[in-house]
């Protein structure tokens, strides 16, 4: 499966079956902290990391955009800065070089008008003061953004429950679980909407029997 493959299945999937698909098979999956939120609900991202390092100031990020290609997503690690290192007009520049969306960990600023550009931005926080154009710091650097390290071209993968990180051959052994279980969820849903009990769908009572009497057991479901 490659890059291509990859950012079509996951855009018909969602981040919470994905980490169910890893838990499922022990396999790595990398998931940024549940602080960084997206401006604008409703929208998926998915694409290879164009990394920018940078503190307190935003030329780098500026070099980020110019160097980035379509596709990419801008991820910027801030170094904990407290001053926004991206406005409006970054990711409407983004949106018209056909990059897929940008992750700031750090602040961001003109909240509003990012959210009628319509392209995926996450951000750890919303500040009004914006960072200086003095020193140029790094891209396309390994760094670590909401507590995970992200390497250039690792596949970037988001929606509005929070963000995961993997490599493409990671990914592609995920999906396929994921997929299952989003299958079995929508089964259950439908069910559930029939008029049948979800409590019926699963082996609550005897599971919690087992949880007590201190037995291997594990909580399944059948739709």
């Amino acid at each position: 499966m490659d890059l291509h493959e990859v950012k079509l299945h996951l855009l018909e999937l969602d981040t919470p079956c994905l980490c169910d698909a890893a838990k499922s098979l022990q396999a790595e999956l990398r998931v940024m902290d549940p602080q960084i939120r997206p401006i604008q609900s409703g929208l998926k991202l998915v694409g290879p990391a164009h990394t920018v390092s940078c503190q307190e100031d935003f030329l780098t990020v500026i070099k980020g955009l110019k160097e980035a290609t379509a596709g990419d997503v801008l991820v910027i690690h801030t170094r904990n800065s407290r001053r926004a290192l991206s406005g409006g007009l970054f990711p409407a520049e983004a949106k018209r070089k056909g990059l897929a969306g940008i992750v700031n960990d750090g602040c961001c600023r003109d909240s509003q008008a990012i959210r009628q550009v319509g392209l995926p931005y996450y951000a750890r926080a919303v500040h009004c003061m914006a960072g200086t154009t003095d020193r140029i710091f790094a891209t396309q650097v390994p760094v670590p953004c909401g507590g995970v390290l992200v390497e250039p071209g690792d596949v970037v993968f988001g929606d509005d429950d929070g963000l995961v990180v993997a490599s493409v051959g990671q990914f592609a052994q995920l999906i396929p679980v994921a997929a299952q279980i989003k299958a079995t969820e929508q089964r259950l849903a439908k069910r559930m909407a029939e008029g049948v009990s979800l409590l019926e769908m699963m082996n609550f009572d005897e599971h919690c029997a087992k949880v007590r009497a201190g037995q291997p057991s594990k909580l399944q479901f059948w739709p």
